[in-house]
């Protein structure tokens, strides 16, 4: 071993990440960053807050009690919802995944349980709730627990209070149907961006882009042959993990043209998103800091993995404005919900981005190199 020959190797290599500064600040900034927003949702769990919709269809004062012991919890902000209102309507058209309903007959119920002891007077809550969102099974295991206290208060009595369940969708799912979506959704994103970043960054790289200007082949025409290529590999990979969800988890979805189209639209977000980054970037290094930069906060924060309820507010924020989630809710809502509107509204949304990002890709990209 030539310590010499690995020193001046090493030092070659670590002049050269200096120069790529754009690596170079990636490659530090970007795990901090990640350290700052993850900590940022999981350092405090414990004082996550949720919003609660209360519809209180007795509207006396014993009822309204409830709803301010879950205020006090600290667990939930209390939003009242008008008693006039079909919840589960308000749910479904607000996309809300929880609406709790106290009964009407609640403080009647109520006196005559710690009055007059009848065993047979009961109040049951009634939980709306939407099976496509993770954190509504947290929220309901909370609710569980204060009812639970509440029903140990009252020493030597059966339980008061129960609780049942109504999902506003009309076919029950499980948390695996709702996963898939956001899976394919980052499978096509990832392979899109890095892909078009990377292989041209390559073939800048060996000259191979700087030739293609004197070959009769047009900008559009190679344009057209990465879109095609890369639609073909997002196909072959969601086909593939249909099967497999099909095949191991025996999964019920919805397959219809609304996933062809979302496949369409993230394909073309993405090349567009990677050719518009691809103008910017210089060296392997700094194309690869550069696109993870990117796709690792798409990936955690719109939605694919963990709800976004779970995030503090700014990040929901941060989060509704990424071309991601649009993807995510849209796929969602066409093979989960079969909620067409929904889906014809985020379409239209990542329908516009895509068509913004790929005509600035176009006319980002070209043949000779500054």
């Amino acid at each position: 071993m030539n310590l010499r020959v690995v020193g001046a190797n090493l030092a070659v290599s670590l002049k050269g990440f200096y120069r790529e500064k754009t690596a170079m600040f990636f490659t530090i900034a970007f795990p901090i960053l990640l350290i700052l927003v993850f900590g940022a949702i999981f350092m405090d769990q414990e004082h996550i807050s949720f919003n609660l919709y209360v519809q209180d269809l007795d509207q006396t004062q014993t009822s309204a009690e409830i709803a301010k012991t879950l205020g006090l919890t600290g667990k939930f902000k209390i939003i009242q919802v008008a008693p006039s209102i079909d919840a589960t309507l308000y749910a479904r058209n607000n996309k809300l995944n929880l609406v709790l309903i106290i009964p009407q007959g609640y403080e009647k119920a109520y006196i005559q349980y710690l009055q007059y002891d009848d065993p047979n007077a009961v109040a049951t809550i009634t939980y709306v709730y939407d099976p496509s969102s993770a954190s509504v099974i947290t929220k309901m295991e909370i609710l569980n627990a204060v009812f639970a206290r509440l029903n140990q208060g009252l020493t030597g009595k059966p339980p008061f209070i129960r609780t049942t369940e109504t999902s506003i969708l009309t076919r029950k799912y499980r948390f695996i149907e709702f996963f898939i979506p956001g899976i394919i959704a980052m499978a096509v994103m990832t392979a899109s961006l890095a892909g078009t970043v990377n292989v041209n960054t390559e073939l800048q790289q060996k000259g191979i882009i700087r030739k293609l200007f004197t070959t009769p082949i047009t900008r559009t025409d190679w344009i057209l042959s990465n879109i095609i290529y890369q639609f073909i590999l997002a196909v072959i990979s969601t086909v593939a993990m249909l099967l497999v969800s099909y095949a191991v988890f025996r999964v019920n979805l919805e397959i219809n043209a609304w996933l062809l189209l979302f496949i369409v639209l993230d394909v073309f977000a993405f090349v567009g998103l990677g050719m518009i980054l691809f103008r910017f970037v210089k060296g392997a290094q700094s194309a690869a800091a550069a696109t993870n930069a990117l796709m690792f906060p798409m990936m955690f924060l719109s939605g694919s993995f963990f709800p976004i309820e779970m995030m503090p507010s700014f990040l929901q924020t941060f989060a509704r404005i990424l071309p991601l989630y649009y993807v995510n809710e849209g796929l969602r809502a066409s093979m989960v919900a079969a909620d067409n509107m929904a889906a014809l509204e985020n379409a239209g949304v990542i329908g516009v981005f895509a068509a913004v990002v790929f005509i600035l890709g176009i006319m980002a990209t070209k043949w000779e190199e500054d």
